[in-house]
């Protein structure tokens, strides 16, 4: 089986059948969502299993589906790039999105792995938490972290979401998206309030991102947790975009100017090398 099938099948069954509930508890699934993803799944398996590209008739009778319901979902995932068809819409392949789905995930599996190898010396020498993220929608999304032995410290968990204009990993990311992209993502103008430090307004957002571009470098001063200071660096793949973030925070009662001014150099240090690292995966 291809490798990044066998990822994206692993991925999609995590989530279309998820053995440990982690978040709130929700209201049931209907059975038929439960049974519409099993077919998604068994039907990117007989694909992975099979190679060759098959139509409508072959992949109802191979999964002994109804054809009607079997032409919905293949509709659907070719909508969302799934899959793709030839010209008379009659034969079926997976399509790129898989793939560019799949390689993301290697290359996160990727540089989670250099990050930890890099963050390691920082917490040894400063001991401080040292943090990876991506973006996610208006939120930063934890991939990895590199925790200090601070007694009091921010603590964070991989998969945990914050707000992207209350972190200075969110405004490093915020950064590289165009000044038209931020103001659709926040269309309503309402920022949300973590702090009594939180930006709440989209025009001094916007002005403190052009000096983010200008120097490279994020800060959040107690936006996120009153208490906690914060600094951000991007890194970049190849092709100079902007991949994830790597940050380092602080308790603000431990700031020194020596201290954080080692942080800020520590951080470029480390984005730079994940980014030069990046560039031969």
């Amino acid at each position: 089986m291809i490798p990044l099938i066998q990822i994206m099948l692993t991925i999609f069954a995590a989530y279309a059948c998820p053995k440990e509930v982690t978040a709130m508890p929700q209201e049931p699934k209907p059975a038929s969502v439960v049974k519409s993803a099993d077919r998604v799944l068994d039907i990117f398996e007989l694909f992975a299993e099979h190679k060759e590209d098959m139509s409508l008739m072959d992949i109802a009778r191979k999964l002994d589906l109804p054809t009607s319901s079997t032409y919905k979902i293949l509709q659907n995932l070719l909508a969302r790039g799934y899959l793709e068809t030839d010209s008379h819409e009659k034969m079926f392949r997976l399509g790129q999105k898989l793939f560019e789905i799949g390689a993301r995930y290697v290359q996160n599996i990727s540089l989670t792995e250099a990050f930890q190898r890099v963050a390691r010396p920082i917490v040894e020498e400063i001991n401080e938490t040292v943090y990876l993220a991506i973006r996610s929608g208006d939120k930063i999304l934890y991939i990895a972290e590199q925790q200090s032995s601070q007694p009091v410290r921010f603590v964070s968990h991989v998969g945990m979401k914050l707000p992207l204009h209350s972190t200075a990993l969110g405004k490093i990311l915020l950064s590289y998206m165009d000044n038209e992209d931020i103001r659709q993502l926040y269309k309503t103008n309402e920022l949300g309030v973590m702090t009594e430090s939180t930006i709440q307004d989209l025009d001094v957002l916007m002005e403190q991102l052009e000096e983010v571009r200008k120097t490279g470098l994020a800060y959040s001063l107690g936006e996120t947790l009153l208490g906690i200071h914060c600094i951000a660096a991007p890194i970049y793949n190849i092709h100079r975009e902007m991949i994830a973030a790597l940050s380092i925070s602080i308790l603000s009662a431990r700031i020194t100017d020596t201290l954080w001014q080692q942080t800020k150099e520590l951080v470029q240090k480390a984005a730079k090398n994940l980014s030069i690292q990046s560039y031969y995966k």
